[in-house]
């Protein structure tokens, strides 16, 4: 049975959202790494359990970076667990920016995004699933392999 449109629709934009937040992660610990923060004011960590911007990079580029590629991986190859880790991928982005707003008591729009993105991906892993009435789950050929 062939996917309908709406699936498709589905399936591609969430790619295009793991993908995004894959190369924003890893770029941006990168950035953080090699400069300290970013241009961020030592002040935002002050009363926060850190005391540089290198753990908090590490944590960025591991946890949230590490997830997003792997979903990535899955879902180009379509393995049976790509839903499974882009769930895990997109509740991690949101624990990350709660956890950061929450450090640095303060909250900003590129924070909003990618809280957004995060539950994007969560209601898009539900969809995929079958959970939501408006898409219906149907065989994405996740874990087949190919006929020759």
């Amino acid at each position: 049975m062939q996917p309908s449109i709406l699936t498709r629709i589905a399936w591609r934009t969430l790619l295009a959202l793991v993908i995004f937040n894959a190369i924003s992660a890893v770029g941006g610990a990168i950035a953080m790494l090699f400069t300290n923060g970013l241009g961020m004011p030592q002040s935002a960590l002050d009363g926060g359990p850190f005391t540089s911007y290198f753990l908090p990079a590490l944590i960025l580029l591991i946890a949230i970076g590490g997830t997003h590629t792997l979903s990535t991986v899955l879902l180009l190859r379509r393995r049976k667990s790509c839903l499974f880790w882009t769930a895990v991928a997109g509740f991690a982005m949101i624990i990350w920016i709660l956890t950061e707003t929450a450090i640095i008591r303060g909250f900003s729009w590129l924070q909003g995004i990618y809280f957004g993105a995060g539950v994007a991906e969560l209601a898009l892993v539900f969809a995929m699933l079958g959970i939501v009435s408006w898409l219906p789950r149907i065989d994405l050929g996740i874990g087949k392999t190919p006929k020759s």
